[in-house]
C-alpha cells in the first residue's frame, strides 16, 4: 500500500514538474517569442498562460512598452562648419519581434547602440543642410519631424517603431557663440530700425494729411463765417434803412446825441468847431434848425 502511494506521489510531483516546464505567462507589456530547438516557431502570443513543450520548445520574452533611449550630446557642423552641441533623446518600442530577435539577438544594448547611431547620422545630415539661426530658432520642430520619419524607416529593419525624437538642448561652443549672438543682435536691430522707419514715414504721412484736413476745415468754416458775416450785415443794413425811412429826423436827432455823449465824457474834452457847424445843429432847437 505504502510502495502505491509513493509512486502516486512520484507521478504527481513529476506531473507538476512537467507542467512547471510546459507552461508560461505573458504579461500585458511583455511580447514573446516561441522556439524550437533554436528556431523561432511562434511570436504572435497574447497576454495570458500558455503552454510549450518542455526541452523542446524554449520562450524569450521582452518590453513590448515605449522604451526612452537619452542619446549623449555630441557636436555636429552646420552648412557654416559652426559646430553646435545637440543633446536629443529617442522614444521608440519593439514592432516586429521576430525580426527585432534576429536582427540584435534580442539585446536591448545592441538595439539601442543602432538606433544611436542611426539617430546621429540624421542629425548629421539635417545639421549640415542648415545655418545655425535655423538650427537653433526657425526649423527645430522640421528638424525633429524628418528624424523622426526617417529614423523610424531605418528602424523598422531591425524590428524597432519609432515613436518620437526630440532634441532638449542645443548649445554653440564658447567660441562661436559670440559671434552668433552678434549676428543675431545686428538682424534683430536692422528689423528694428526697419520698423522705426516705417513708423516715421506712416507718421508724417498721417500728420500731413491731418494737417491737410485741417486747412480744408479752417478754409470751409472761414468762408462759411464771411457767408454769414455778409449776410447779418446785409440784414443788419436792411434794418437800420427800414429804421431810419420810419422817422429820419428823429433817427438824426439820436445818433447826433450818442456823438455827443461819446465826444464829451470827460470835462477835459475840447472841441474846436464853428458855431454854425454840421455837428452842433441840435443844439439850436431839437428840430435842428438854427
Amino acid at each position: 500500500m505504502n510502495k502505491v502511494r509513493n509512486m502516486g506521489l512520484m507521478a504527481l510531483i513529476a506531473a507538476l514538474i512537467l507542467l512547471y516546464f510546459s507552461a508560461f505567462i505573458v504579461k500585458e507589456w511583455e511580447t514573446a517569442v516561441l522556439f524550437r530547438l533554436g528556431e523561432v516557431v511562434r511570436a504572435d502570443y497574447e497576454p495570458g498562460l500558455h503552454f510549450k513543450i518542455p526541452f523542446i520548445n524554449n520562450v524569450r520574452k521582452f518590453d513590448a512598452r515605449i522604451l526612452s533611449l537619452d542619446v549623449e550630446p555630441e557636436r555636429f557642423l552646420t552648412v557654416e562648419k559652426k559646430n553646435m552641441i545637440v543633446d536629443s533623446y529617442i522614444k521608440w518600442r519593439i514592432a516586429d519581434v521576430t525580426r527585432f530577435y534576429t536582427a540584435v539577438q534580442g539585446d536591448e544594448r545592441q538595439a539601442e547602440q543602432r538606433l544611436t547611431q542611426i539617430i546621429k547620422d540624421g542629425m548629421r545630415g539635417e545639421f549640415g543642410n542648415r545655418t545655425v539661426n535655423e538650427v537653433v530658432s526657425g526649423e527645430r520642430v522640421q528638424i525633429m519631424n524628418l528624424l523622426k520619419a526617417n529614423a523610424d524607416e531605418q528602424a523598422r529593419t531591425i524590428g524597432i517603431s519609432i515613436i518620437d525624437v526630440r532634441i532638449k538642448r542645443i548649445d554653440l561652443p564658447a567660441e562661436v557663440s559670440d559671434s552668433v549672438y552678434q549676428r543675431m543682435r545686428a538682424e534683430r536691430e536692422r528689423v528694428a530700425k526697419d520698423f522705426r522707419s516705417r513708423g516715421i514715414e506712416a507718421a508724417e504721412r498721417i500728420k500731413a494729411d491731418a494737417d491737410r484736413q485741417r486747412q480744408v476745415l479752417l478754409a470751409e468754416a472761414y468762408r462759411d463765417a464771411e457767408v454769414l458775416r455778409g449776410e447779418g450785415d446785409a440784414r443788419a443794413a436792411d434794418i437800420y434803412a427800414r429804421a431810419y425811412g420810419q422817422d429820419a429826423e428823429f433817427y438824426s436827432l439820436h445818433r447826433s446825441l450818442g456823438a455827443y455823449r461819446r465826444s464829451f465824457q470827460s470835462q477835459d474834452d475840447l472841441l474846436v468847431l464853428e458855431p454854425d457847424s454840421e455837428f452842433f445843429e441840435y443844439f439850436g432847437n431839437a428840430q435842428g434848425r438854427p
